[in-house]
């Protein structure tokens, strides 16, 4: 995995291979952040990573020099794996062990834009439920971004909030709003 663009563009990070994770893509990665760079002034966002793994997205976020990034994951080695790097960088990333739904469910704070990788066996309600717990507990700043990552096979345009989709390969990002 590798930094696409900022003060640590190219630096190439390599995971220990226990992590239960899949990585976004490098091509998907860059198509993404084209898109916010154009929408958004990524240095002044709060920045919510769910299912964050090897913390790929929130290095990405760092890099290109958002303040307050959030990352979440249930691994352990994920989070130690997103602390380690994320102090050896001098990145503001924060890490919890949780698993999401928890703590969509007890978070109060808003964010500019959270992200979500889930796995890509998710059953659709199980993204519908993340959907319900951003707007319903108001956790997306109203100009914010809910993105969701899923495979190219799953059809998120019918949930609430739903305002776009972006194929990469295999991949999708599924945008919500207000």
């Amino acid at each position: 995995m590798r930094i696409i663009s900022g003060i640590h563009k190219g630096r190439r990070l390599i995971a220990p291979k226990k992590l239960p994770v899949r990585p976004t893509t490098d091509m998907a990665k860059e198509s993404l952040f084209n898109i916010l760079r154009n929408r958004y002034q990524l240095s002044s966002l709060k920045v919510l990573d769910l299912f964050a793994g090897t913390g790929n997205i929130s290095y990405e976020f760092a890099s290109r020099g958002a303040e307050a990034i959030t990352a979440v994951d249930a691994h352990s080695g994920c989070v130690k794996y997103i602390n380690e790097t994320a102090s050896t960088l001098e990145m503001p990333i924060e890490t919890l062990k949780s698993d999401v739904y928890d703590f969509l469910g007890r978070e109060t704070a808003a964010y500019d834009l959270i992200f979500a990788d889930p796995p890509y066996d998710f059953e659709d309600t199980q993204f519908i439920k993340i959907v319900e717990l951003v707007f319903d507990r108001n956790l997306l700043k109203a100009e914010g971004s809910l993105i969701l990552e899923h495979s190219k096979h799953t059809d998120l345009q019918n949930i609430r909030n739903f305002k776009e989709l972006r194929k990469y390969g295999g991949s999708a990002f599924s945008f919500f709003q207000h």
